[in-house]
This record gives C-alpha cells, sequence and structure tokens, in this order.
C-alpha cells in the first residue's frame, strides 16, 4: 500500500542527525591543557632543568582529568557543549600557573594544594556526569535543597567546627583542612530556586493587585524573596561576609527575573540592597570599614589603618596599571607586594603581567563560559533546566562582576575569590559541579528529538501506563461510590429522625387547632393552624432546605459544580496527559 500524500514511509524515514561534535572538544582541550602548562613554563623557565615536579605534576593532573571528562562525556552525554569543559580547563590552568608564579615571591605552598584541590573536583565533576543522566531529577529535592543550603550555611557558626578568619566566620575546620560550606550552598539554593519558581511562576506573574500597569505580587508570592534577604542578611550578620550575602541574594533577584521577564523584581531587589547596605553600614563596623576603604582609598589615614585599610585596594590598582597594554609578561612584575594576591587579588596580578589584552581574554573566556550556559538553557524544554542553567551562570557571572569590581574600586571590596582561579578548594570543587551540571543540561538541550513510528518498548510504556491509568480511575470511583452510600445511610437516618419530629409536630398542631392557636412559643410565635399543615416536610428537613452536604453532593454553586467536573475528567482514564521532554506519548 502506498503511504499517503505529503508523507514518508516509516521505512524511508531519517531521524535528524545531530553532531556530537566530541572531536572539536578534544581538539579544543588539547589547546587549553597546552595554556596551562605553557603559562606554567613561562612563569620561572629555569625551572625546567631544576627538578621541581610542580609542571609536571600539574600538567599531568589537567591533561588526564581532562581526557578522562572527554570519555565520560562521550559515554554518558555526547551531546553536551563542546566549548564548556576546554574554557574551564583552560581557566584552572591558568590560575594553577598564576598561583605557583606568586608562591616562588612568596615562598608558600598554595600551588601543589591548588592541583590536588584540581584532580578532586575534576573528580566530582566525572560523578556528577556519569550519575546524573537526566537534570530533571534535581527537581525532586527542591525543599530538601533548601534545607541543605540552611544547613550548610550554619555549620560555621558551630562552636568547635566554624572557624574565623580575617574577621569572616565563612569556614569550617575538618582534619586541618579548612572548607567553605557557603560556596557548596550557591548550588543548592539555586535547585531550590529553579524547582520554587518553575512551579510557582504563574502565581507570581498573575495573581496580585495590578496598580496602572504594575501588577503588585501577593505576600506569600513574595516570601521566598523575603526569605532570600533574610538569609543574605543572616549571613552579613553573623558570617560578617559581605560578598556571599551580595551573592546569595543576587542569585535569586537573577532567577526571578529570569522566570517572570518584570523588571519590577529587580527594582524590588535593589530596594532591598540598599535598605540592607545602610542598614548594616550604621550597626556593624566591619561593613563601615569596608565602605570607608572604597569611598576614601586614598586617603593616607585610610591607607595605614590596620585592620581594615584601603592598602590592598592602593596597591592592586597601581599593579593594573603598571601592566600597561601588554603587560610586564609571565614572571616579571610585583603581586607579591598585594595581600592575598593568590585569591581575592588574583586578577590584579592578571592585569599586572598580562596587561589590557590578556586580563581581556581572561574575561572573555569567563563571558563564553556564561554565553554556553544560557545557550543551553535556551535549548532545553522544562522550564526547571532552563531556570536551574541559567541561574548557575548567572552565579558564575555575577561573582565574577562583584570580584572584577571590588578590584577595580567600581564596588567595594568583598573578597570573593574568581571562579576557577583563585587559591581555595571549595571554591573551584564547586564551580566544577557547576560546570558538569551546565553539561549535563546541555546534552538535554542538544540532543535529537526522536521521532518515526513507535517501537515495541514505547507501546509497552503506553499500554502500562493506561493500565494505571484505569486501575486508578477504578479505584476512585469505588471510593466514590462507598463515600456516597455512606452518605445515604446518614441521611436516611435523619430523615427518619425529622418524619418522626415532624409527626410529633403535626399532632401538637392539631390539638391546638381545635383550641384556635398554638400556645407552644417555645418553637416561636403562634400562627394560624392551617399553615402547618401546608408546610411541606421533606427527607431533607422541615421547610424543604437541603442541608450543605445535600447541596454539595447535587449541585452547589456553579464553582464547585466545575471543580468536580474539572476532578472528573482528570482522574479518567482517556484524559489528556503532558509528556516531558525524551517521554512516551
Amino acid at each position: 500500500m502506498s503511504a499517503p500524500a505529503g508523507t514518508v514511509p516509516p521505512e524511508e524515514q531519517v531521524e535528524p542527525q545531530q553532531k556530537p561534535r566530541r572531536l572539536t572538544e578534544l581538539l579544543l582541550l588539547v589547546l587549553a591543557v597546552g595554556i596551562g602548562v605553557g603559562a606554567n613554563v613561562l612563569v620561572d623557565p629555569d625551572q625546567l632543568g631544576s627538578g621541581d615536579p610542580h609542571i609536571l605534576v600539574s600538567g599531568l593532573v589537567l591533561g588526564i582529568g581532562a581526557l578522562v571528562l572527554h570519555v565520560v562525556l562521550r559515554l554518558r552525554a555526547k551531546y553536551a557543549d563542546p566549548y564548556v569543559l576546554p574554557i574551564v580547563v583552560a581557566l584552572n590552568g591558568l590560575g594553577i600557573a598564576m598561583i605557583h608564579r606568586i608562591d616562588l615571591t612568596t615562598d608558600q605552598t598554595a600551588a601543589g594544594s591548588q592541583v590536588v584541590w584540581t584532580a578532586f573536583a575534576m573528580t566530582a565533576a566525572c560523578l556528577v556526569l556519569w550519575f546524573l543522566k537526566d537534570h530533571r531529577v534535581l527537581r525532586r529535592i527542591t525543599y530538601i535543597c533548601l534545607v541543605l543550603s540552611g544547613l550548610l550555611l550554619l555549620l560555621p557558626l558551630l562552636p568547635g567546627l566554624g572557624l574565623e578568619l580575617n574577621g569572616a566566620r565563612i569556614w569550617i575546620s575538618v582534619g586541618g583542612r579548612t572548607f567553605q560550606p557557603g560556596e557548596v550552598a550557591k548550588i543548592t539554593l539555586a535547585v531550590f530556586f529553579a524547582g520554587y519558581l518553575s512551579t510557582n511562576r504563574d502565581l507570581i506573574l498573575l495573581a496580585g493587585k495590578k496598580i496602572g500597569p504594575v501588577r503588585l505580587p501577593r505576600f506569600r508570592d513574595m516570601a521566598p524573596m523575603f526569605a532570600a534577604w533574610i538569609i543574605a542578611i543572616g549571613v552579613l550578620v553573623f558570617q560578617r561576609d559581605l560578598g556571599s550575602a551580595i551573592l546569595f541574594f543576587g542569585l535569586f533577584v537573577a532567577m526571578i527575573y529570569l522566570a517572570t521577564s518584570r523588571l519590577s523584581w529587580i527594582v524590588i531587589g535593589l530596594l532591598l540592597v540598599a535598605v540592607g547596605g545602610f542598614f548594616a553600614s550604621q550597626v556593624f563596623g566591619h561593613v563601615a570599614a569596608r565602605l570607608d576603604s572604597w569611598l576614601n582609598a586614598f586617603d593616607p589615614e585610610v591607607y595605614n589603618r590596620a585592620p581594615g585599610g584601603s592598602g590592598q585596594i592602593v596597591q592592586g590598582l597601581f599593579g593594573l596599571s603598571s601592566g600597561g597594554l601588554f603587560g610586564q609578561g609571565l614572571g616579571q612584575g610585583r603581586p607579591d607586594l598585594v595581600s592575598y594576591a593568590n585569591s581575592d587579588m588574583i586578577m590584579t596580578a592578571f592585569g599586572e603581567e598580562l596587561g589590557l589584552i590578556g586580563l581581556s581574554a581572561v574575561l572573555v573566556l569567563f563571558f563564553l563560559f556564561v554565553t554556553r550556559g544560557f545557550r543551553a538553557a535556551l535549548g532545553t524544554r522544562d522550564s526547571f533546566g532552563k531556570l536551574l542553567a541559567a541561574g548557575l551562570s548567572a552565579v558564575i557571572i555575577l561573582q565574577l562582576f562583584v570580584v572584577v569590581g571590588g578590584v577595580t574600586r567600581l564596588i567595594p571590596l568583598t573578597g570573593l575569590t574568581t571562579p576557577f582561579m583563585s587559591a581555595g578548594g571549595s571554591s573551584l570543587l564547586s564551580n566544577w559541579i557547576i560546570a558538569a551540571i551546565i553539561l549535563a543540561i546541555s546534552h538535554t538541550a542538544r540532543r535529537p528529538v526522536v521521532t518515526g513510528p513507535a517501537t515495541e518498548a514505547d507501546l509497552a510504556e503506553v499500554a502500562a501506563h493506561e493500565a494505571e491509568l484505569r486501575e486508578a480511575a477504578r479505584r476512585d470511583e469505588q471510593e466514590r461510590a462507598e463515600r456516597l452510600e455512606r452518605r445515604r445511610d446518614r441521611r436516611g437516618k435523619e430523615s427518619d429522625g425529622h418524619e418522626q419530629d415532624g409527626a410529633q409536630a403535626d399532632g401538637e398542631d392539631r390539638a391546638a387547632g381545635r383550641r384556635g392557636a398554638r400556645p407552644d412559643t417555645a418553637r416561636g410565635p403562634a400562627v394560624p393552624a392551617d399553615t402547618a399543615a401546608t408546610e411541606p416536610i421533606t427527607a431533607a428537613g422541615p421547610g424543604g432546605h437541603r442541608d450543605a452536604k445535600d447541596a454539595d453532593h447535587h449541585g452547589g454553586t456553579p464553582t464547585e459544580a466545575m471543580s468536580r467536573l474539572t476532578d472528573k475528567d482528570r482522574r479518567s482514564p482517556g484524559g489528556s496527559r503532558s509528556t516531558e521532554n525524551g517521554g512516551a506519548s
């Protein structure tokens, strides 16, 4: 039999071929590893013959880790974005090279620790990609992530576990190693926000009073925003960490704007930031000192103040200015003059030794990573995945803005670390996990949609689902019938009681009629005797009025009737059901 006009026979149908582009990724990984190793060599070429194993070890960790991740992507997420992994490897390699360069002039060993954390972070990314086959499973733990975020932020406040460094209590000490739980909390908060907003987006958009062109959301819908604001203020108050407070609150404002596309949320968020910042500057001394160092950085009294002076900011600005357009060259500058040059101020070290062109190239790598994350968000078909990928990308760009804005004196210095580059294991671990989640979402966004005739497995899955629907409908019908039978029995007993009361009242009325009127004033005022004879007595009660249960069963309000019809259609076996990406229909 020939196929109908305008259709293609099943044997001639061709599935759309989406190129995995893993070979492109492999070539870019070779270039990325080469950039990291080359930067390490340029830092101090004399070390090649000195027997120092750092260059070899760091190169092996980057190369082997990148290769293992590439293989995992081929096996578990072959349609993932081919540019994300090389960008992250290049940034991580450049960070290790600069930390090693600063170690040579400060007699520190932060580069070795960073290499160990790089291996650990790459392993964690491999595990995420291997087990997170479908990112939508994270939606099931939306509120678990909220609870986990609260616990992670409370850990540094526990006595004996929390550790205070440089006035901020954001670390915990385990086995002699420090860890910052807030770095992991930004991932769990992103999962919670994505799950909450994807579920309640319509309520936030449509509910609430409209004043002119602006629709104000209801308080219950704004409650999570106030909760995020309170969390940010709590971090600022108890942990004395301005950077994390800005990051957590900025994450929620960015995600709710992405979910609703309403600038009113940005305005509300900025107002809350202004109120919280003013309150903190008036109450907390360390916040006031940060603002003073920002506004009066070149004042000699502020510059020489210890602690809380502006010396770190001013030295970083001089380092950036001495780099010029092309920079001093790797290993030729003096980044050691800036305190915390390998963590908080690492961007000033790159600006000094690579110049404006080199620093711009590093920033372009970050922007490329963020744009690939937003591209994955646009490509995926479920709202949770869209918000999660966009939210995690917003975390990276927001953290980068806070860091670069702080070291260039655009905003107050906060102490956040540069993603993938600054010394710090917890930051590196969390950012690699973010990259792995974005890769998993990009695989879902880029993989081809299977079309054509259904397979036997698809038909079996549909049949099993329909059988479950029929069984659920049968159980619901049986429960409804049992409830109806119990209601009828209850009404029958009530009706018998009403009939007995009515007969007794009728007898009393006839007796009173012979006397001319009813003297029983306990039941109401006296009425003519023939009125009781004409008043109908129904099973629902005297007066012919149905009780609430009877009204609910036989009719009720139009809204109740429509709700019952909607519920019946939803429970029926033949009712329509929506399918998400990849589901059988």
